[in-house]
């Protein structure tokens, strides 16, 4: 059975866009394109309504490019459980409410029993001291929390 990944907005976004100036953003960018082009069919990758939402927001040409690369991912379902889940997330401390999009990546992701969360925002998702709390809060509840990671943490050997 293959192994499951969430692919989270920043992913997605980071595959399409235009080459970057920066040197770190530059090598993100071609990470995404090595991993999405030589690792993704390795897994079962999914994406859920929120990561629609999020794609679908700016430039009209950049939503239409977004758009065209998640047409054969499976979505997942936001359900009550990741609703609640989402909310003890935030509640919890552990992501602010003003990133609460973040907290309903990854409780659809826990709810769904989902392998891997495949992120870029280091901010609020790939952090080690908040993945610490989170993981709290989703064994608490019953739930194993994806394994939160960037793609080139997701490479393979």
């Amino acid at each position: 059975m293959m192994e499951s990944v969430y692919i989270e907005t920043t992913v997605i976004s980071y595959l399409v866009s235009r080459p970057s100036r920066d040197i770190l953003v530059a090598a993100h960018q071609q990470t995404t394109y090595e991993w999405w082009t030589s690792r993704r069919q390795e897994f079962e990758c999914y994406i859920s309504q929120v990561v629609i939402d999020e794609i679908q927001a700016g430039d009209n040409t950049a939503v239409e490019k977004r758009m065209a690369e998640i047409g054969n991912l499976a979505v997942l379902e936001a359900t009550i459980e990741a609703e609640r889940l989402t909310e003890a997330i935030i509640d919890g401390g552990a992501i602010p409410k003003r990133a609460i999009r973040d907290a309903a990546h990854i409780a659809v992701a826990a709810v769904n029993d989902i392998d891997y969360l495949l992120t870029w925002n280091c901010r609020h998702l790939a952090n080690a001291q908040i993945i610490r709390r989170i993981s709290v809060i989703c064994n608490t509840r019953g739930y194993s929390m994806p394994v939160i990671c960037t793609p080139e943490e997701l490479m393979g050997v």
